[in-house]
């Protein structure tokens, strides 16, 4: 049969791992047994886009979500371009068929309010380790920074004589973010600390041993902090970097101005935080007016 043959060619000409394969097979197998349920005449070699369109609809209406119907979707994709290649059929089925669109949901933030308890009310140690959490955490909410982009910085990317930070993004892109006094005086304390700590060292931020942080390090360290403010179920560095981005919009920012600063690639990406900047304002309005 073709599946087979589809198999082997994914496993010994593709080199697919064999969980990959496996995927392939369940999804294909999966849809075979949907067939069955239509007309015994109906194989994997004659399905046409209505019937693929059917068994999409229902997937969504045994409560799939949009993510696992288009992989399974993607899955016969292949197989089908695998049959037109060999010249199994003559018209890919799956062509004019289009997969549910995935909702995006809102990005997760922490209110102003929230973050000024975390930063001006919670006690960190006075030492280098304390110091250093502190800065990173202003640091994410000061500047939007990505979690790659903060444990990557080098000694030298940080002025704080022009209050600028020099960013590396995505695809290997610089860009600058400046900076306000409160993130000056930090850096300088910490920088002080560290120094003695460990010596003067090429990268910013550094552990106890000298050696560059890493990012689960990073990761813990939000989430234990931000589980002392929020309950929210996320609470990681993009969840800062979402912060920050909606604090700059609420305070009247320039939505391209945010798009700079956060390093993204189209004005759309950035879009997404005015969405939820209007939530918080539906949520406000309910709460404050009488006949809401």
């Amino acid at each position: 049969m073709m599946k087979e043959a589809f198999l082997k060619y994914l496993r010994f000409e593709k080199n697919c791992s064999e969980k990959t394969v496996r995927s392939y097979e369940i999804d294909l197998s999966k849809f075979e047994e949907y067939l069955k349920t239509l007309d015994s005449d109906i194989q994997l070699e004659n399905a046409d886009a209505d019937v693929i369109r059917g068994w999409v609809v229902d997937l969504m209406e045994h409560g799939m979500l949009e993510t696992s119907v288009n992989r399974k979707l993607s899955a016969l994709r292949t197989f089908y371009k695998y049959l037109l290649r060999k010249g199994v059929i003559s018209k890919d089925p799956v062509r004019m068929v289009k997969g549910p669109k995935r909702k995006k949901p809102l990005p997760v933030f922490v209110k102003e309010a929230d973050m000024d308890r975390l930063l001006d009310d919670t006690s960190f140690n006075d030492d280098f380790e304390g110091v250093r959490n502190r800065l990173i955490l202003v640091m994410f909410y000061e500047t939007g920074v990505r979690l790659s982009e903060l444990i990557s910085l080098k000694d030298a990317d940080v002025d704080t004589s022009k209050c600028v930070l020099k960013v590396t993004g995505k695809r290997n892109k610089q860009r600058y973010i400046p900076f306000g006094q409160e993130l000056k005086e930090l850096i300088g304390e910490y920088r002080s600390l560290r120094d003695v700590a460990v010596g003067v060292v090429e990268p910013f931020f550094v552990r106890k041993n000298g050696a560059p942080l890493y990012q689960m390090m990073v990761y813990k360290l939000v989430k234990q902090s931000l589980s002392k403010v929020v309950t929210l179920k996320k609470r990681s560095p993009h969840v800062l970097r979402h912060s920050f981005a909606t604090a700059m919009l609420n305070n009247n920012a320039e939505l391209q101005s945010v798009k700079e600063l956060l390093g993204h690639e189209s004005i759309t990406t950035t879009e997404i935080y005015t969405h939820t900047t209007f939530e918080e304002l539906k949520k406000e309005y309910k709460l404050a007016h009488p006949r809401a």
